[in-house]
C-alpha cells in the first residue's frame, strides 16, 4: 500500500467550503482512479492548514493519478487553497484500518 500526503494552507475563512469543495468535487474523482482506496483529511486547529491523505494500493496507481488527475484537482482547489500544495509519497508499513500484505 502507497499513501499520498498532501498538506497545504487554505485561504481564510474557507475551510467550509474546501470541505464541500472535496466532498463534493474531489472524492468522486478520486473513487474513480485506479488503486484508490482510502482518503483522510485533516484541519488544524485554526482551520488554517490541512493534510489529505490518500491511500492506494500501488506507487504505480498514485503515480497514474499524479500525472494525469491530480491538475485537475488543484484547480477545484484553488479557490479555497493558498499557494502550491506539498506533496510527499511513503510506503505504508502498518495500519490498523487496513490490511497490509507483508512483502517477502
Amino acid at each position: 500500500m502507497y499513501a499520498r500526503p498532501v498538506s497545504m494552507h487554505l485561504k481564510p475563512n474557507t475551510a467550509s467550503d474546501f470541505t464541500s469543495t472535496f466532498e463534493k468535487d474531489i472524492l468522486p474523482i478520486l473513487r474513480k482512479q485506479n488503486g484508490f482506496k482510502d482518503e483522510i483529511t485533516f484541519v488544524g486547529p485554526e482551520g488554517k492548514d490541512v493534510v489529505a491523505i490518500s491511500l492506494w494500493e500501488r506507487k504505480e496507481s498514485a503515480d497514474v493519478y499524479s500525472r494525469e488527475t491530480y491538475p485537475q484537482v488543484l484547480k477545484s482547489l484553488a479557490r479555497v487553497v493558498e499557494g502550491t500544495p506539498e506533496v510527499r509519497g511513503y510506503e505504508v508499513l502498518n495500519s490498523t484500518f487496513h490490511k497490509i500484505a507483508a512483502e517477502s
